[in-house]
């Protein structure tokens, strides 16, 4: 009887050793189908990436599915309902977007990019039809050489009642996805972070894939 014990023992410790070794491979196979998953998803742009703020650091909030609520302007109607986006901001007036548009063909990307381009092209005097008490004037920053291209614009508002607005707006795409960036704070031109933004356009349309 003890011999009997004794084997069955060594039977359950040899079962259990050899179930550990398959939960440990599991578990370590984990985090790899995790990051192949992830390789597949486009990434969005981290707080730090974005123009430096004097005064804040940049915070974010998570990679949501849908159209934002309320639709930036400029670019909000044309967006479609597979669009991902998510949200930055700073302890002051500034604050920032990114859109993101997984296409069905990169046919179908270069032409909801040129879309984009377009509405952003005649943003100005479509929001001043909109509001007879707003003043809008704009500015084409020009393209950016990274993976399928970009281009940058910047809206500048004024109300009858005072305000003063500033908006940087980039439009990239990276085969069959488009992203859009949108910075914006209390100023004129003048406050507008150009170079900054650029670079940040640059990252976003790089981290992709």
């Amino acid at each position: 009887m003890g011999e009997i014990m004794q084997i069955r023992a060594r039977g359950i410790r040899t079962t259990v050793a050899a179930l550990a070794a398959v939960a440990s491979v599991a578990a370590a196979a984990v985090p790899a189908v995790a990051a192949t998953q992830a390789s597949d998803t486009p990434r969005f742009l981290e707080p730090a990436e974005l123009p430096p703020h004097p005064s804040s650091p940049w915070y974010a909030g998570p990679v949501t599915a849908g159209q934002p609520d309320p639709l930036p302007i400029c670019v909000g109607d044309a967006l479609p309902s597979i669009t991902a986006h998510r949200e930055y901001w700073t302890e002051y007036d500034t604050n920032a977007q990114q859109l993101t548009v997984e296409g069905r063909s990169e046919q179908w990307a270069k032409d909801f990019a040129a879309l984009l381009r377009k509405d952003l092209a005649g943003c100005a005097k479509k929001l001043m039809q909109q509001n007879p008490d707003l003043t809008a004037t704009q500015k084409y920053y020009g393209r950016l050489n990274v993976e399928e291209g970009a281009h940058v614009y910047g809206i500048h508002t004024a109300s009858a009642w005072g305000s003063s607005d500033i908006g940087l707006f980039s439009v990239g795409r990276d085969g069959a996805t488009v992203t859009v960036v949108r910075w914006a704070q209390m100023g004129t031109f003048q406050h507008a972070q150009v170079a900054d933004f650029k670079t940040t356009t640059v990252t976003a349309v790089n981290k992709l894939y």
